[in-house]
């Protein structure tokens, strides 16, 4: 598959830039998505803007991706963001917040994929999700029941298309040292008056490993995904996590 076409969201930085990254140094033709056109342009390979929490506008970019490198073989749900916030004090615009990019995004992409994958007998669907769809975590329940959503889709979407030559799988990594992660430790610095060093050191501690997860080791799992090697692998929700879970 090593000229199929692959689309990429949230690909104008951290995981999703990475991921970009590696496809198109395997030769993969590659297509990345994003709500940011500067980060966008910065990555140096065909884009197309939208919000992944917009149906149309997520069809609208595959149809031009489609016409632009030809159909779409492989697909990357990466879109993604979290908000913390104590449960009690959450509003259920909060938690759709969190299920629109996280869960609705992942859904809108994977669709509007389908066609092409189905035509050609042959595809591979992979959502970035987390362990915090493998587990729950304090203070961010919204993105822990978007991000089960995922693994709840990712599972029952490969018994669906078991038979039709397309995989779909979930990689989970734990805190992934991007710039949303340093969000989230501005966020606990804010709010707890701890050292930005104590604060990373809080939320790395859950690593059996006690580091943080690096782009490059989500890119290279996903790329593998998309091997002749990986074909068996669908339904998974694999564990990035140093041991974690």
């Amino acid at each position: 598959m090593s000229k199929a076409h692959v689309v990429i969201s949230g690909g104008g930085t951290g995981v999703g830039a990475e991921t970009a990254r590696q496809f198109a140094y395997a030769g993969y033709r590659v297509t990345i998505l994003g709500r940011t056109e500067e980060t966008l342009v910065a990555q140096g390979l065909p884009y197309q803007i939208c919000d992944v929490a917009d149906a149309l506008a997520v069809k609208t970019a595959f149809e031009k991706a489609r016409k632009a490198q030809g159909p779409i073989t492989i697909v990357v749900a990466n879109a993604g963001a979290a908000r913390s916030l104590p449960f009690a004090k959450m509003s259920a615009a909060d938690l759709t917040a969190m299920t629109d990019v996280n869960l609705t995004g992942v859904f809108n992409v994977w669709q509007a994929a389908l066609s092409d994958m189905k035509a050609a007998k042959s595809g591979r669907m992979i959502a970035i999700a987390s362990t915090a769809g493998l587990k729950g975590y304090p203070y961010v329940s919204g993105y822990c029941a978007a991000k089960h959503g995922v693994v709840g889709l990712t599972r029952a979407l490969s018994l669906e298309l078991a038979a039709t030559g397309i995989t779909v799988n979930a990689i989970c990594p734990g805190f992934i040292e991007t710039p949303l992660l340093e969000r989230s430790i501005e966020n606990i610095v804010s709010k707890t008056g701890m050292s930005a060093e104590d604060a990373a050191k809080s939320l790395s501690k859950g690593n059996p490993q006690r580091r943080f997860i690096q782009t490059d080791e989500v890119a290279a799992t996903a790329l593998w995904l998309c091997s002749d090697a990986a074909r068996s692998i669908n339904g998974h929700a694999l564990s990035l996590s140093g041991g974690e879970i």
